[in-house]
């Protein structure tokens, strides 16, 4: 199975583009729903961040306050570094045992900190989705509570668009319409299936089997 990572900046269109994936029928593993999954109300993850960031970060109902945890943890590098700790490895987990669930011809991992965590390596391609920063900040804006200052600050903390595309196989441009994006998923769509359907050369089966 062919495994690829897609990533990109807050508000380039990433939803976007997994949505139309899955229309087209590929198998999509989104790490920020497996995120939810993992600090769920009652859960170990949960009860540990609880423990390291105070009660501040949790509502009246023992659920995740997820507004007061981004505050906190976009301010304070070391801050989001044990956040990260604390969620990432289940979140793997979690992500590497749902792919091997599935038979289809390739998976694609909807990771926004893929190159932060330094995990290209991990995939055989890496799909970046860009779009220019206006308008990055007028989707948040639009789809969020986030105010200028707080798009800033994680725009800031997320790699660079020359970092991420230095590490790109795959890029998509999202600054045109609903339906322009579609058309361009839809000849990746294609190359993905057409490169799933080709032999493995010994070299890379040996490169799985270590992973």
């Amino acid at each position: 199975m062919l495994r690829i990572a897609l990533t990109g900046g807050i508000g380039s269109g990433k939803s976007a583009v997994t949505e139309h994936l899955r229309a087209l029928g590929a198998t999509v593993l989104d790490a920020d729903e497996f995120s939810h999954q993992v600090t769920a109300k009652g859960g170990a993850a949960l009860e540990r961040i609880g423990e390291a960031f105070g009660p501040g970060v949790l509502n009246p109902d023992g659920s995740l306050d997820r507004a007061a945890l981004r505050q906190l943890v976009f301010a304070d590098a070391a801050a989001r570094a044990q956040l990260e700790a604390i969620l990432h490895p289940d979140i793997r987990r979690r992500m590497r045992e749902a792919a091997e669930q599935t038979d289809a011809p390739y998976c694609v991992f909807s990771i926004p900190l893929l190159i932060e965590t330094g995990r290209t390596e991990d995939f055989d391609r890496v799909l970046v989705v860009e779009a220019p920063a206006s308008m990055r900040r007028e989707r948040t804006a639009r789809r969020s509570n986030l105010d200028r200052k707080q798009i800033d600050a994680i725009i800031a903390a997320q790699a660079s668009d020359e970092e991420r595309r230095q590490a790109a196989d795959d890029l998509i441009v999202n600054d045109g319409s609903l339906d322009a994006l579609g058309a361009k998923v839809n000849v990746l769509n294609q190359q993905y299936l057409e490169l799933a359907s080709q032999p493995v050369a010994e070299s890379e089966i040996n490169a799985l089997l270590r992973r």
